[in-house]
């Protein structure tokens, strides 16, 4: 069934991203990203008190690929 669409404002999009209107079969963003972060970095709230006395971050990775992107092009 064909999509009906009305006024569309985009105001930004990011560089990895993916904007679509209307029907679509499969949309597949070709990015990944690894983030390592200590204890409390993530916590967002009002008034939090947060206590990390002792905190590291462990960063050591040995495999060489997390989440493969080779098949998503």
């Amino acid at each position: 069934m064909p999509a009906i669409v009305g006024v569309v404002q985009v105001i930004s999009v990011g560089s990895s991203s993916i904007f679509n209107i209307g029907d679509v079969y499969k949309m597949m963003p070709v990015s990944t990203a690894k983030t390592f972060s200590g204890a409390g970095s993530f916590n967002t709230g009002d008034g939090m008190n947060v206590y990390n006395h002792l905190s590291t971050t462990n960063t050591y990775d040995s495999d060489g690929i997390d989440q493969g992107i080779i098949l998503n092009v």
